[in-house]
């Protein structure tokens, strides 16, 4: 019997430590199964690749990890001069496997010049989160802003529009804020406005 106790008691701790392992190491293979990934041809290897960009960031790390769900988005397209808008497709993930493909849409007023190209990944917290993602025509309000991951240093700013900081001062802590957490990474180009607000997003799921 106590032999039994004991062994009972070693592969209880042998899982707690695998468990332990786990939920330290946020590569994206081992997040999500993009082939799972529906769309065009090459797909799976942008999504792979967008991800493994956001996870060399540490802000971003502790979110693949413990994350109800998803959507990433490889290529944003936005410019303009005065009037601006953004398009982009994304694919949204739950429990590590792609439910559907997402596009978002935005109209932005106010100074702005030129036109920017970046890859966005929008996190949620649960299933209420998810939810209210996916459930119909999700928008983010006018202050919305995300965590901007740059080569140097991350400017932050909380989804409710909160502090930021620029390159070689002290990053604020991303977190959720109204079970969501986003992060932007720019891939070129300039433009002077960059926030969520007016962004709207509809869902496709899988049939």
């Amino acid at each position: 019997m106590i032999l039994r106790s004991t062994s009972i008691v070693l592969g209880l701790l042998s899982l707690l430590v695998g468990l332990i392992a786990c939920s330290k190491n946020t590569s994206p293979e081992k997040v999500v199964n993009v082939a799972s990934v529906q769309g065009e041809a090459g797909d799976p290897d942008r999504v792979m690749r967008t991800l493994e960009d956001f996870s060399k960031a540490e802000q971003v790390q502790p979110f693949l990890g413990s994350s109800y769900g998803f959507a990433v988005f490889p290529t944003i397209g936005k410019g303009g001069m005065g009037i601006g808008g953004a398009h982009g497709k994304g694919w949204v993930f739950r429990g590590g496997l792609s439910t559907g493909m997402t596009r978002m849409t935005q109209v932005t007023f106010g100074l702005q010049l030129g036109g920017q190209t970046f890859s966005q990944i929008i996190f949620f917290e649960d299933e209420r989160a998810y939810e209210n993602f996916t459930g119909g025509k999700f928008e983010f309000g006018a202050q919305a802003s995300a965590v901007a991951i740059t080569a140097g240093a991350s400017a932050s700013a909380s989804t409710a529009g909160g502090a930021s900081a620029g390159a070689g001062s002290s990053q604020a802590k991303a977190d959720y804020s109204g079970g969501m957490a986003v992060f932007s990474r720019a891939k070129g180009g300039l433009m002077y406005e960059a926030s969520l607000g007016g962004q709207k997003f509809s869902f496709h799921p899988y049939e």
